[in-house]
């Protein structure tokens, strides 16, 4: 019955992968196909222990450390994320984000479960998996806030006895501007006092596991870890499907000229630039 279902949607209803643009040979809740499904994978990088950016192969120390976290160490303990910001990953997340496709979240909050499940959380708490909010106008106008649902996908493939989502704990009080172009202290001040913590009693002497689609600067989520753990919060961890790699920002960057730019590639050198100080 599938396959004549499949063979039935292909030709009534034809449409290609969003990712690779073949023709889609079956019937799915997002326009993907299962290769560019099965092209996501974890980043295979030498990572920071503490913000995840990619390092050197060369570094040497047994526990490698980026030069910015060893100038100031943020207010997170550490952060992980599955993947590069990249490929069929970035177009999950946009798929998500900007169309509306909600079945894109199984995917990513799978991804994510994998992601939170590899570090050691000490003992056996029970750990919040609080998600970065969106200010209601801006969730009003998108339906949804995508790290929610991308949370609670999450959260089913984890231990149910020591993982669960608070949606309403952490909250976005008063909206901010894109953080695109901004000066890393232009973009500390815009997300300066956004947020706030409705229900402190909650989160006194908690881990907490800060969830968010993808890590690009890191400044809005270190803002968010700020309050939490003024809050109270023992330890917050930043947990992210995607991430914005140095590295993969510059090679991106390379040969493109600022007239021929994309929107996505002049968000990507901005946070270059960013990264960069």
């Amino acid at each position: 019955m599938r396959a004549a279902l499949d063979s039935l949607a292909v030709v009534l209803l034809p449409s290609n992968c969003r990712v690779c643009d073949q023709p889609l040979i079956r019937l799915a809740r997002i326009p993907v196909c299962d290769s560019c499904i099965g092209s996501v994978e974890r980043a295979h990088v030498r990572a920071c222990s503490i913000c995840g950016e990619a390092l050197d192969l060369g570094s040497p120390e047994a526990q490698p450390i980026c030069p910015l976290c060893r100038r100031a160490h943020p207010e997170f303990d550490f952060a992980v994320s599955f993947g590069a910001y990249d490929g069929a990953l970035r177009k999950l997340i946009h798929l998500l984000k900007y169309e509306q496709l909600r079945p894109a979240a199984n995917i990513l909050g799978a991804k994510l479960a994998q992601a939170i499940a590899e570090p050691s959380f000490a003992g056996a708490d029970p750990v919040l998996l609080i998600p970065v909010p969106l200010h209601r106008i801006k969730q009003q106008l998108r339906g949804f806030n995508q790290s929610e649902l991308i949370a609670r996908n999450a959260a089913r493939l984890l231990d149910r006895d020591r993982f669960t989502v608070h949606g309403k704990i952490l909250q976005r009080v008063r909206p901010t501007v894109s953080q695109t172009g901004l000066t890393r202290h232009q973009r500390r001040e815009n997300v300066r006092g956004a947020f706030v913590v409705a229900e402190p009693d909650q989160l006194r002497d908690r881990t907490v596991v800060l969830i968010d689609d993808v890590y690009t600067t890191g400044t809005t989520l270190n803002e968010c870890a700020r309050v939490l753990r003024k809050a109270g919060a023992r330890e917050v961890v930043v947990a992210t499907v995607a991430r914005v790699y140095r590295s993969q920002v510059e090679m991106k960057i390379v040969g493109v000229t600022a007239y021929a730019a994309s929107s996505q590639v002049r968000e990507e050198q901005a946070a270059a630039q960013a990264l960069a100080g």
